[in-house]
């Protein structure tokens, strides 16, 4: 650990730090997936889902940054190389292959709610050790990862809805 001014306890910087890591090799791998989408996507809704993929992107790179600049400024290292990210995401493969815009807004809409879930366990946690910042951090990138997901669902076909049913 660094030296810092900050005034949390040497204890608890290190256990966010951890915690933090843990979801930056995750957010770079998503990151990834979500940019194997964007460069595969075909369809008929190919211009709207390519380029709602590159903005997904970007957010999510942006969660990244977040993580690693709360550790580094914890005193601890941010640890995002690909080499990290692959040992350590938590997030299942993204399947290769696949071209079908329909499969590629299953597969992203289902790695950003796992992160999403992860995320949420990170705040508890951060919370349990006693870092609110931490926490904070992880609620803004909660929101955002759900107004992604929002985004990314929002192209599936609607349910069909059957007003005698009362659905």
């Amino acid at each position: 650990m660094q030296k810092t001014h900050n005034t949390l306890s040497e204890k608890i910087r290190i256990q966010s730090v951890e915690l933090l890591n843990k979801h930056l090799a995750a957010a770079i791998d998503l990151h990834a997936q979500v940019k194997q989408a964007h460069w595969n996507v075909r369809g008929p809704g190919f211009i709207a889902i390519h380029e709602l993929f590159d903005r997904v992107s970007v957010e999510v790179e942006n969660f990244s940054d977040m993580l690693a600049e709360r550790a580094a400024g914890l005193g601890g290292s941010a640890n995002g190389t690909i080499q990290v990210a692959i040992k350590e995401s938590f997030l299942i493969p993204y399947p290769l292959g696949i071209a079908d815009e329909s499969k590629h807004l299953f597969a992203v809409s289902a790695a950003l709610a796992a992160f999403g879930g992860s995320i949420i366990e990170a705040i508890g946690k951060s919370a349990e050790i006693e870092d609110p910042t931490t926490a904070d951090l992880f609620t803004e990138i909660s929101r955002g990862i759900d107004q992604q997901l929002y985004f990314v669902e929002s192209h599936f076909a609607p349910l069909k809805v059957d007003p005698s049913k009362g659905n």
